[in-house]
């Protein structure tokens, strides 16, 4: 006979909560919301490029099976990454983010820019240690920081202030226990791309208080009106920074699943040492991939093209309804809706979920500041018309929506 497990002995994983089994929406993940599209509701909660139709081009997809079909496939690479792929990762990092690297020093390849994410975080928090995020922000800043023990600080970022990083209101945040800046730029979910007076502000701020700035530019490639400035190529900054990358917002590679992290010696010293215990070894085919992609990205500027055209589209569907208000997004293929005059953003994306049969991120999940919010993802569905087809749903239930 099986003994349930008695509930004090039950595993707990610190603080997490809303994963596979939950009810708990998360921004993407769970089985509620795979339910969804088995029930063919439009899923615009997922940023995962043009979900879930044919996203990789023919020459990277030809390249990775010929990596499967190699007797390599089944093997590791080194758990630090293999070294033509950070061959290539340098020459992108010194041609478009200012850094010039030694890519086996300073560079490290993870399964996915999430897993990046966390173990860029690990080295530096003890538990009650303070990691101050600007707010609204990807859910993941905070959970992370919970499951290391720290104690996630949430800076809201103001509308009126274009989302941009108030300097003052960082300052004031600043605490003896405080170890860590954890910033997503350009941000998920408002898009802000953070210009050059918020990032030296910032930078001022983590020399002056000596502190380490974990930054995570998944949503970097496309960028429109404003410049993109990373932030570990400001003076001093190189030091004091992890900067966390990914393949799957730029190039549509989600499912193959490779991110790389880059910082300084003294840095990266401690995570070669832990790779091999925290994040293992990349797939070696998709790696393979990764790096025949980076030798000719140009195939991202169709990409660019038809973000370009639904952040506008989008902009001008949802700005029709009375009470509802949306910034022309800045980056990437995110809309971040202010949907506060009209009532409870968790009823009302129920209630597009109903009424419009679409799925949209409810902005609680994103933190301070982020209720009275949607996250509309853009970038799914290869034809331009769906996506338009169902924003347009969202318009016409949101036009019928009564508090």
């Amino acid at each position: 006979m099986q003994h349930p497990i008695k509930k004090k002995m039950a595993p707990v994983f610190r603080a997490a909560e809303g994963g596979l089994f939950s009810c708990v929406e998360k921004a993407d993940v769970g089985a509620s919301y795979q339910e969804l599209e088995r029930q063919s509701v439009a899923l615009m909660g997922w940023a995962d490029p043009f979900m879930p139709d044919h996203s990789m081009p023919d020459f990277v997809e030809d390249a990775y099976a010929k990596a499967a079909r190699r007797e390599s496939a089944a093997h590791y690479t080194a758990p630090i990454g293999s070294p033509e792929l950070k061959a290539e990762i340098a020459k992108k990092l010194r041609r478009q983010n200012g850094l010039d690297v030694d890519p086996e020093r300073n560079i490290l390849i993870t399964p996915g820019s999430d897993s990046g994410l966390f173990f860029a975080i690990l080295p530096f928090i003890q538990p009650g240690d303070e990691v101050i995020i600007p707010s609204p922000s990807y859910p993941n800043n905070f959970l992370d920081v919970r499951i290391a023990g720290g104690v996630p600080v949430a800076v809201e970022l103001k509308a009126e202030n274009g989302y941009q990083l108030d300097p003052e209101a960082l300052q004031a945040a600043i605490t003896p226990k405080t170890k860590m800046v954890l910033l997503t730029h350009p941000n998920n979910p408002t898009t802000t791309v953070f210009n050059r007076a918020s990032l030296e502000a910032l930078s001022k701020i983590i020399i002056d208080n000596d502190l380490v700035l974990v930054c995570d530019q998944a949503f970097e490639d496309f960028t429109y009106e404003n410049e993109m400035i990373t932030p570990a190529a400001l003076p001093g900054m190189f030091e004091r920074t992890v900067t966390v990358f990914s393949f799957s917002k730029g190039m549509g590679f989600s499912g193959l699943r490779v991110g790389y992290i880059v910082c300084c010696d003294s840095i990266m010293d401690p995570l070669f040492a832990t790779a091999v215990a925290v994040v293992g070894a990349t797939s070696t085919a998709a790696q393979q991939a990764a790096t025949v992609a980076l030798q000719n990205p140009s195939f991202m500027k169709q990409f660019e093209t038809a973000y370009d055209k639904r952040r506008h589209r989008a902009a001008e569907i949802l700005n029709s309804v009375p009470g509802v208000h949306v910034m022309l997004p800045e980056s990437g293929f995110l809309c971040w809706v202010d949907v506060s005059e009209l009532g409870d953003s968790t009823e009302i994306a129920a209630y597009l979920t109903a009424e419009a049969r679409v799925s949209v991120n409810d902005g609680k999940n994103y933190g301070q500041g982020g209720a009275g919010h949607l996250r509309i993802v853009l970038g799914v569905y290869r034809d331009d018309e769906r996506v338009f087809a169902a924003l347009e749903s969202i318009r016409d239930a949101l036009l019928r929506y009564k508090k």
